[in-house]
């Protein structure tokens, strides 16, 4: 059995990840975790939306969250991002690559990618 003190350093280490996925920030990333999503790999991508957004310093604007079924299976992993004031924006057949491009150019630079999201008719 773990410690009081073990546990609270467990605690204290895990405390930025589940912040940003129940936090109430201007800016919203959700991922869709149902079973068609997560067999896509979305859980791979989840993890590096809460990572990147915790590495670039912007959990204080972004909540990383997961939702069921987004409705749109052939293109797993899909990802929708909130913004106040602006039109939510879906990036689909997401990877933990593309997650982190996204977080840099989109979250952090404003700038949506074109070529990830269901606009984009070579999809």
């Amino acid at each position: 059995m773990k410690s009081l003190a073990e546990l609270q350093a467990i605690k204290d280490k895990m405390k930025d990840k589940v912040v940003l996925r129940e936090g109430a920030n201007d800016i919203r990333i959700v991922v869709g975790m149902a079973t068609c999503g997560i067999a896509a790999g979305a859980r791979p991508v989840l993890n590096a939306f809460v990572e990147e957004v915790n590495k670039q310093g912007l959990s204080d604007k972004v909540t990383v969250s997961q939702t069921g079924c987004i409705g749109i299976c052939q293109f797993e992993p899909v990802v929708e991002v909130f913004e106040s004031g602006k039109d939510k924006v879906t990036y689909v057949k997401m990877t933990a690559e593309k997650a982190k491009e996204v977080v840099e150019k989109h979250i952090k630079g404003g700038e949506v990618i074109a070529d990830y999201t269901i606009k984009n008719d070579k999809i």
